[in-house]
């Protein structure tokens, strides 16, 4: 079987040809159960094994890594794995390999692992949480992962600045204010990124992204957006709010993590810099979903003028906080 390279080989995964690639590199047989699971970048399907159980196998977008920043997101995820520290892991072919290639298009297989969403942490799931980000930092401290992004202004954020003025996604009745007000912010902020201390992480560790397991515990997921970063990257997302108003909880997960690895207290007042690089994030990703046809997951007003004067006093609100914080 053959796919096409580029976007239009999503197209060509037929469930037929899904369950033809997971036979190959999984070497068994599938059932004939093909299911679509949610994913906004990627495919990911959910494959029935005539042998009983399920895989799940993930096709990365064509373009938005490289071979070699996949590895460095299943290196990592090995290691975990070693580790016995709970995240899902890619499941390895007769000769060791994970990743997988056909026709351009890469794709990995996973085991299925159920849970629910992390909802409302008690005490105690806090301070297991915390531990279970310790333990993930502990692994990532070892080695780098020199092929992904780096949560630095200077670096991912300049890169999603670049793409949204390269592709024109904003209006021209508020581009000049909003990439003015994004450069100024940047500017702002790097200087306290100098001299911190980063390591690999998750890179998108909000809520959605750990599991709960009965008897087991939380369970990490989806590391696509895994990367290079100072640690607290890996914690202010899952706060409920703002730091004053959630000052009991971030306690408790710092508590957690102290166990495994140590936290550098100045880290704290990257928070802020960090939520406002988000912003930035979030709008270059909405970018390049239109330029790859994704619009439908977009929201109905994405792209308007008016959406981008919001997103411009997003920022500007940002950089006053920033400011009031100093």
């Amino acid at each position: 079987m053959g796919l096409s390279s580029g976007l239009g080989g999503f197209a060509a995964l037929t469930p037929d040809a899904v369950m033809d690639l997971a036979e190959r590199a999984s070497g068994r047989r599938a059932s004939g159960i093909c299911r679509p699971l949610t994913s906004y970048i990627n495919r990911v399907y959910e494959i029935g094994l005539e042998d009983g159980g399920f895989l799940v196998a993930k096709f990365y977008r064509p373009g938005r890594w490289t071979r070699a920043a996949l590895q460095d997101e299943h290196d990592f995820l090995l290691e975990l794995a070693a580790a016995e520290v709970p995240a899902v892991a890619p499941l390895a072919d007769e000769a060791g390999r994970t990743l997988h290639e056909e026709t351009g298009l890469f794709f990995a297989l996973f085991p299925r692992m159920g849970g629910r969403p992390c909802d409302e942490p008690s005490r105690a799931e806090w301070l297991q949480i915390g531990r279970l980000i310790g333990r993930i930092h502990q692994v990532g401290a070892h080695k780098a992962a020199e092929n992904r992004l780096a949560f630095d202004p200077r670096k991912s954020s300049r890169a999603h600045l670049d793409f949204l003025r390269d592709s024109k996604a904003i209006p021209r009745e508020v581009e000049g204010r909003y990439l003015e007000a994004a450069q100024r912010l940047l500017d702002r902020i790097a200087p306290l990124f100098a001299g911190v201390a980063t390591q690999r992480l998750h890179g998108d560790l909000h809520r959605m992204n750990l599991l709960w397991r009965p008897d087991e515990g939380f369970l990490a997921i989806d590391f696509d957006d895994m990367g290079t970063g100072p640690a607290i990257q890996d914690l202010w997302m899952l706060l409920p709010d703002r730091l004053p108003a959630a000052r009991p909880e971030f306690e408790l997960l710092l508590e957690g993590y102290d166990t495994f690895a140590e936290y550098d207290d100045a880290q704290t007042r990257l928070i802020e810099p960090l939520r406002a690089m988000r912003y930035l994030h979030y709008a270059a990703w909405c970018a390049r979903q239109k330029a790859d046809g994704g619009r439908g997951l977009l929201n109905a007003e994405w792209g308007t003028a008016d959406f981008w004067r919001r997103e411009l006093a997003d920022l500007q609100r940002q950089a006053q906080d920033i400011d009031d914080l100093a």
